[in-house]
């Protein structure tokens, strides 16, 4: 558990909300999750949040920023580890996808790019440049999954498959299926198919799933703070699960993973041999 070095091409490697009001995020988080803060102020990019875990010099578990304007949606965007920003943009456009900003450094944390895939689905790559800001990972109060919902499974596929090089593996949940994409033989990411109970202008998304002891009173918390359950808690083959959406309307989950699942579903057995 706690903090890892290395993770494998495609990893899952951080999560970041962009709010309209970092204010009202920070409390929220903070009380949700017990999660600390500090601002670092980055040219080009503004204010810059760290959430971290255990105290205000603990490992580093999120970040936040604020929306541009009032026009974009307060989101949580799901980050991916790669060694060479550039050749996996590339990547990205071959396989019909775009870049939505030009690539910026994190201070000297990393270099990083938003991203768009070929049906809408925001998210974004990380290329780390120093040891300092390694994401924590298998404990309470941080990222433990991330779930695109779009509405063309077999395009998702196509797309991330020859940005990432994942393979794949439906199971049955729901009546429905469920598809885990895989580094090897490690699920690291699931795919959801967006059908007739989805609102028809609902866009593709991708949402980061955060690691909680107990389901049912964390979504309860959740909506004390002022959240929104979107996902009443139910059963799913990584544990019990909802999803929310935080006072601003970003979209997120917690998850109380089964203990086979802390095994199998871990995005740190991706990480590079």
């Amino acid at each position: 558990m706690g903090e890892i070095k290395r993770y494998a091409f495609g990893a899952p490697f951080w999560v970041e909300i962009a709010s309209p009001a970092p204010e009202v995020s920070r409390r929220f988080y903070g009380d949700l999750f017990g999660w600390y803060m500090y601002t670092l102020t980055i040219e080009a990019r503004g204010d810059y949040s760290v959430f971290t875990l255990r105290d205000i010099d603990g490992p580093a578990a999120a970040s936040m920023q604020t929306l541009a304007d009032d026009t974009q949606a307060p989101s949580w965007s799901c980050y991916f580890r790669t060694d060479d920003l550039d050749a996996t943009l590339d990547a990205i456009r071959a396989a019909g996808g775009e870049m939505l900003m030009e690539p910026v450094r994190i201070a000297q944390f990393g270099r990083a790019v938003l991203c768009v895939d070929t049906q809408g689905a925001e998210f974004a790559l990380w290329q780390p440049l120093d040891s300092a800001l390694v994401p924590i990972a298998g404990e309470p109060s941080t990222m433990r999954w991330v779930q695109l919902a779009c509405r063309d499974a077999p395009e998702a596929l196509r797309f991330y498959g020859e940005v990432f090089g994942w393979g794949s593996e439906d199971v049955a949940h729901a009546g429905s299926v469920y598809t885990n994409w895989k580094i090897g033989d490690r699920p690291v990411a699931g795919l959801v198919t967006m059908d007739e109970r989805w609102p028809p202008d609902y866009p593709a998304h991708w949402i980061p799933y955060f690691q909680v002891l107990d389901c049912d009173a964390s979504t309860e918390r959740a909506v004390e703070l002022g959240g929104r359950m979107r996902v009443p808690p139910g059963d799913a083959e990584m544990g019990r699960f909802s999803i929310l959406t935080d006072p601003t309307g970003a979209r997120f989950a917690v998850l109380a993973p089964t203990a086979e699942a802390r095994e199998k579903f871990d995005t740190r057995a991706a990480r590079g041999r």
